[in-house]
């Protein structure tokens, strides 16, 4: 039985797991078949439309409990999901950068473990579509559709920390057929994040705005972060994350460099029970409030940043992926509150525009349950 223990925080991973299937078992009755977002203070999941980037993460635990398992109810909830988004691809919809989000872990997952041809065909389709939205000028995908009001000169032009995580689904693409163009459109943009996104100690803002037309850098943008400067906290993990992700792909060693180096600022930056307030830079911290999305997806992040450096350095990452994990466990979670169909309480969504503060986020349930299964062993990531 394997123990993980810290203080007077310790738990068993295996009876974690072991409530973890017993608490998804839960929220496959409670959630029935909507589209999970966020969940406010009453505990229920709220019905999102299938188009929304956050769709495939529901859909995505039931495939690691599938993959982990091998029991047939999870695979048959999860079955469908794909399908289901892809009908936004021929019907007015706003699928936008974020269909890696969303098909990574629904199509592709799917044809991974069950070789399903029309999940290979629909995971395909959403490559071809994240591919379309390359700007060869400025070297990057574009963020989002037509924002009214963004700024004055649009957002044609601007790219995002968080698209780092789609860029696995032009690399499976890719080797699936055996085409490098889809490769080298995800090289590119990461070439670009990596010069204009990460700062040289380490964090990361969101938006970047470029002219569409020459592919000349403009400004950053707060965007979901304080401020111009700051360093939102969960776009600070989808770089950790992201970077790592990349250095899997390709193994350029000046990716895993960056990840250690975005990593190293979020974990200098973490409060004392391990949990990130929603921005690094917030200037009133004590009102300030914690994302604990941000904190899950660090964890999964800095799991696999421990497999790809030397065994001497590995200890600092998983250690305190395990840091992180631990305080979720025992200090942000709905174990004791079995009507909450979350797992995770706590989280930020858009702090900016007030929007979902204080809430329990699907990402970061998704990423909570995904660390769990990779230090269990679940090897297979979607991102």
């Amino acid at each position: 039985m394997q123990q993980v223990s810290d203080g007077n925080l310790s738990f068993d991973i295996d009876k974690l797991w072991s409530d973890l299937q017993t608490k998804v078992d839960r929220m496959m009755v409670q959630i029935g078949d909507k589209s999970p977002h966020v969940a406010r203070g009453d505990g229920i999941y709220d019905n999102n439309p299938t188009d929304a980037w956050t769709s495939g993460f529901w859909p995505g635990m039931l495939w690691i409990m599938y993959d982990m398992t091998g029991k047939e109810h999870y695979k048959q909830a999860a079955w469908h999901w794909d399908r289901n988004i892809e009908e936004h691809f021929v019907k007015p919809s706003n699928l936008y950068h974020d269909v890696g989000f969303q098909f990574l872990p629904t199509a592709v997952i799917k044809y991974k473990l069950t070789g399903d041809a029309d999940a290979r065909r629909i995971g395909l389709e959403a490559a071809n579509f994240l591919a379309g939205r390359f700007n060869i000028a400025g070297n990057f995908i574009r963020a989002w559709n037509t924002i009214p009001g963004a700024w004055h000169e649009g957002n044609t032009g601007w790219a995002i920390i968080d698209c780092m995580m789609n860029l696995p689904l032009l690399f499976w693409a890719s080797e699936e057929l055996k085409d490098p163009r889809f490769k080298h459109i995800a090289m590119a943009h990461a070439e670009t994040a990596l010069k204009h996104f990460i700062r040289e100690d380490g964090s990361s803002c969101h938006i970047c705005c470029f002219d569409p037309e020459t592919g000349e850098f403009i400004r950053e943008i707060g965007g979901q972060g304080y401020a111009a400067g700051s360093a939102w906290s969960r776009g600070t993990g989808w770089a950790l994350y992201g970077f790592s992700a990349m250095y899997r792909m390709t193994g350029q060693i000046r990716f895993l460099d960056a990840a250690k180096r975005v990593a190293h600022f979020f974990v200098a930056n973490l409060e004392e029970d391990n949990i990130p307030l929603w921005d690094f830079r917030v200037d009133d911290r004590e009102e300030a409030p914690r994302d604990t999305s941000a904190a899950a997806l660090a964890a999964s992040g800095l799991i696999d940043i421990s497999k790809y450096v030397p065994a001497s350095q590995a200890k600092l990452y998983i250690n305190k992926a395990k840091d992180i994990l631990r305080s979720l466990t025992h200090n942000y979670s709905t174990w004791d509150q079995p009507d909450h169909q979350a797992i995770l309480l706590q989280g930020t969504g858009h702090k900016p525009l007030g929007s979902n503060i204080n809430v329990s986020l699907i990402y970061g349930d998704y990423y909570y349950l995904e660390a769990i299964a990779k230090l269990m062993g679940w090897n297979k990531n979607m991102f």
